[in-house]
């Protein structure tokens, strides 16, 4: 039986007074022992979050509890061990990053697609199917046909847009495009973003991949590989099974068995996507910290989060 809830959330919303909600909304979730990210900005509220099912059910209440979150949706996975060290609310000017100013998602995101209804909209020859994540998290799995825009942060995407915009891009004029994300947030930006530059017909999976992992049944996925995942569970699979992948504690980029195989990985300190890109001062730094999560790997303790 699973031991912690995680859940994903956001939510569009113009939220003025976000400063004043940080410490109140920090104070309760340390109450209830959950742990994870909230990002609050004046757009709204983004982050994942992990607890007993009654903590996170309380902080749901809880946001809940203000009118303008009363619609909050949330996914909801398990993990075996707490996959948060600590507990973070920070304040951002986005809850996720486009660097685009004026676009609203609240009113102006593309047409959302179930989970249920998604292979039948990419399975169609005349859809662009756009995976808007990062390439780090595209290379460890993505559906059938996406297409990557390698980037390494979603403030590239509009780049990419602008460029793949043109007669001999893939999102010529009169594009049909199909786009998804992690959980469903960085697509109400891009559907949003794509409407604004005149796109018409564009689509985007509700609750991303996350809910399409836990809504279709394997046998009929047109979903190859893990889902990236920002915890200690490193990827997910379906039905949300924890994967197999683990973190460079150095890049933070997910590792597999042949990448922890590889000559150029050191335990905490480099791996074969960051090998030769650290100094010798971060080197030695990083040594000192896998030399200390061993020493509290034999006494049983836990390095990382502990509140003195």
């Amino acid at each position: 039986m699973a031991n912690f809830i995680v859940a994903a959330l956001y939510k569009f919303v113009t939220l003025s007074d976000f400063k004043a909600m940080q410490q109140p909304l920090f104070d309760f979730c340390d109450s209830q022992q959950v742990k994870g990210t909230l990002l609050l900005a004046e757009e709204g509220i983004n982050g994942t979050i992990a607890g007993s099912q009654e903590g996170i059910d309380a902080v749901l209440a809880y946001l809940r509890s203000d009118p303008r979150l009363a619609t909050l949706e949330h996914k909801e996975s398990w993990a075996e061990k707490m996959p948060f060290y600590r507990l973070k609310i920070k304040l951002k000017r986005e809850i996720v990053t486009m660097g685009v100013p004026n676009i609203q998602p609240d009113t102006m995101a593309g047409t959302y697609v179930s989970p249920e209804d998604w292979n039948a909209l990419i399975d169609d020859p005349d859809v662009v199917v756009i995976d808007t994540r990062n390439d780090y998290e595209v290379a460890i799995g993505t559906f059938n046909r996406a297409i990557n825009p390698h980037t390494s942060s979603f403030s590239e995407f509009p780049k990419w847009v602008q460029e793949q915009s043109g007669k001999d891009g893939v999102l010529g004029k009169g594009a049909k495009v199909a786009m998804f994300c992690t959980g469903g947030i960085r697509c109400e930006k891009s559907t949003a973003y794509l409407r604004s530059q005149g796109f018409d017909e564009v689509y985007h999976l509700q609750g991303g991949i996350l809910k399409y992992l836990e809504t279709v049944p394997e046998e009929e996925s047109r979903w190859d590989g893990d889902c990236f995942v920002f915890d200690e569970r490193v990827s997910v699979r379906h039905g949300l099974e924890p994967g197999d992948y683990e973190l460079c504690r150095a890049c933070r980029l997910p590792l597999d068995a042949q990448d922890k195989a590889s000559g150029l990985y050191e335990e905490g300190v480099s791996c074969p996507h960051c090998h030769g890109t650290h100094t010798e001062e971060q080197l030695q730094r990083f040594r000192e910290r896998q030399k200390q999560v061993e020493l509290a790997r034999k006494r049983r303790q836990r390095h990382i989060g502990v509140r003195i």
